[in-house]
């Protein structure tokens, strides 16, 4: 994504953003366990002040896991799993796969692109993708956090299901709450994913310490999912917290933010950070190495099929 070689070929914007949702799928199955432990220790004490100290379920992300595992059975993990691979198919594909399009279109087609066009770039891609792919994460994020008991009614019996009673009861309105929060969340997100991804890699090359290889992507991943983790943790929890809510819990997202403050402290905005590091961490590698091995692939077989001999 960073330093292209002349002799290279660059791949086309099709292949970019069909390998850009592929990965992040590919990405997705493997750490949803993850995902779904840092949603609920980000929601675990909004009834904190009625219930009590008893309101403490969940400690940590592996006890996280295990409680679920024990209470829920381990197919809780993966609660959310079908509206989470529909988010990424229609949010990573923008947000990834559009990234170097749109820095060609802020540097009007030059090869140089510095740090204000990548922020740029990523925080346009970024508000793009919400606009798109709102719904399925309200949703994602709904089956998430509902609890599965034996001898309790669950909130949603299908991801088809969430989409029509979310509609019906809130309104059309109600698949995109939180999206002004989740905007924000994904600008620096995506800012912090793409841009540091992109740097990284660029200054590993441009010293000769990699090649352009698995090395090197998988180094530059983990860089940017621990820069990304730090920066975004206070907005996605948020985020969370208020796609999660019910009707009249909260006035706005920033009405839940100023109620977390008050009634659970600062250390509140980085309930999850574990999980959400795992989370990102893992997944940015598994996502920016799949994507990288897609884009290589998919050109090399474009070329074959416009030129066999």
């Amino acid at each position: 994504m960073a330093v292209v070689k002349p002799t290279d070929v660059v791949p086309s914007a099709s292949i970019k953003f069909f390998g850009a949702g592929t990965a992040a799928c590919i990405a997705d199955l493997i750490t949803f366990p993850l995902d779904t432990a840092k949603v609920r220790l980000q929601i675990q004490g909004e009834s904190q002040k009625v219930k009590g100290s008893s309101a403490v379920k969940y400690r940590g992300v592996f006890g996280t896991i295990n409680t679920m595992v024990r209470t829920e059975g381990a197919r809780s993990l993966y609660n959310g799993l079908v509206a989470g691979l529909q988010r990424q198919m229609s949010f990573a594909s923008v947000r990834i796969g559009l990234y170097d399009s749109m820095k060609q279109f802020y540097t009007r087609g030059t090869e140089s692109a510095g740090i204000v066009t990548r922020l740029m770039a990523g925080c346009t891609t970024g508000a793009m993708a919400v606009a798109f792919a709102q719904p399925t994460d309200v949703v994602k994020v709904r089956f998430q956090a509902q609890v599965r008991l034996a001898d309790s009614e669950r909130r949603y019996n299908s991801t088809l299901d969430a989409y029509k009673t979310i509609a019906r009861n809130e309104g059309v309105r109600g698949l995109w709450k939180g999206c002004m929060p989740n905007i924000t969340r994904n600008a620096i997100v995506n800012c912090a994913e793409l841009v540091t991804y992109d740097m990284i890699k660029e200054l590993i090359l441009k010293y000769d310490l990699m090649t352009d290889n698995m090395p090197c992507h998988f180094t530059a991943a983990f860089g940017a999912g621990f820069c990304t983790t730090v920066v975004a943790s206070p907005v996605d929890v948020v985020k969370t917290r208020f796609m999660n809510s019910g009707n009249g819990q909260y006035t706005s997202a920033i009405n839940c933010a100023l109620m977390m403050l008050r009634n659970e402290g600062p250390a509140a905005f980085y309930k999850g950070f574990m999980p959400s590091f795992l989370r990102l961490g893992s997944w940015n590698i598994v996502m920016f190495v799949t994507y990288e091995q897609i884009k290589r692939g998919m050109t090399q077989a474009q070329q074959y099929w416009e030129s066999p001999f």
